[in-house]
């Protein structure tokens, strides 16, 4: 774009200077007063040509203001509103009631969740298995409400539905499929809040094994992570966000696919790291890979945004027309 702009503009310079020269010297009987027009005239084309440089500049960066002006204008999210807070030591076993939950991201927009009602025990491991566009995702949006869901989720006996939102958020952990890291010292990735000493951090980025490679770096838990941590690898970034998920110490781990985009070698580690070091929190894993939730108490397969079947998987395999056991002949699992 901008390079079009400046081919045009050196084009129309151009014929403006021959024009006004042309002119100068057929009807001008002094050199003088022709050189005279013409440094005139490119000077005022310079100009010419700076304003509509500036003008272009002015109107792309307007874009960003156009964009902060809209951000301020969004309304909050109604469990913002909301004043109850969750006990301090909430939750405190992990047990989760789902209600009659329907899920629907846009006013008069179809319902991706119909009528789910579940009850997670605490400390159980659930793995959630569907194929694209079951619900899987929309589940975990329905978990976090964003946006509110219809029916009730109760964690512990509370309704959160009636908890302020940010608070509610806090006592969750989730780690995404595309890991979130922030442009600043790791430190502050790992510890936003600055609530915990180095020593609880270097022992969470043991548990990943990670501190070698974080003791190797300039800075060390000062290093700067760049913009997206594009200086970690993919997996490596997912196992700095289940660091993180450990410092927190809640009882609710919700995982979105995470193993989806790394080697199995990283998918290993993340599954010993959630057996060894989560075993006493509910943990729900969105599964991308059958396989990883094989070895899970329980495995919820949605698919329409409904419940088809939850169970053992040893005992979801056995039933050969069931939809877990055709997931895993299509990813060509072996039991």
């Amino acid at each position: 774009m901008v390079r079009w702009l400046h081919f045009r503009m050196d084009c129309i310079t151009s014929l403006f200077l021959t024009v006004v020269t042309a002119i100068a010297v057929m009807t001008s009987q002094h050199a003088g007063l022709t050189g005279l027009a013409i440094i005139y005239c490119m000077d005022l084309l310079e100009s010419l040509d700076f304003t509509v440089r500036q003008c272009l500049e002015v109107e792309n960066m307007m874009t960003s203001v156009e964009r902060v002006i809209s951000y301020t204008n969004l309304k909050p999210e109604p469990g913002y509103s909301l004043q109850k807070k969750p006990p301090r030591d909430w939750p405190a076993e992990g047990r989760i009631e789902v209600k009659d939950v329907s899920l629907v991201y846009y006013k008069g927009g179809p319902a991706v969740l119909r009528d789910l009602s579940l009850s997670f025990a605490p400390a159980e491991k659930i793995g959630i298995a569907g194929r694209t566009g079951a619900g899987k995702s929309s589940f975990v949006a329905s978990l976090m409400r964003m946006p509110e869901p219809g029916g009730q989720i109760f964690i512990d006996d509370q309704d959160i539905q009636n908890l302020s939102l940010p608070n509610y958020r806090s006592r969750i952990s989730v780690i995404p499929q595309d890991p979130v890291l922030f442009s600043c010292p790791l430190r502050l990735n790992l510890d936003p809040g600055t609530e915990f000493e180095d020593v609880q951090i270097w022992s969470a980025l043991e548990a990943v094994q990670l501190k070698s490679l974080i003791q190797n770096q300039d800075g060390k838990l000062y290093c700067k992570i760049s913009e997206g941590g594009t200086n970690f690898s993919v997996g490596e970034k997912q196992l700095l966000c289940l660091a993180r998920a450990l410092l927190q110490k809640n009882k609710v781990i919700i995982l979105d696919e995470t193993t989806a985009n790394v080697d199995f070698a990283t998918d290993r580690l993340i599954q010993e790291t959630i057996r060894s070091r989560f075993h006493s929190c509910t943990v729900i894993t969105i599964a991308h890979r059958v396989d990883t939730i094989l070895d899970y108490d329980r495995v919820l397969v949605l698919e329409g945004g409904k419940v088809v079947e939850f169970d053992k998987p040893e005992l979801l395999l056995k039933n050969e027309a069931g939809k877990f056991a055709e997931l895993c002949r299509l990813q060509q699992v072996t039991i």
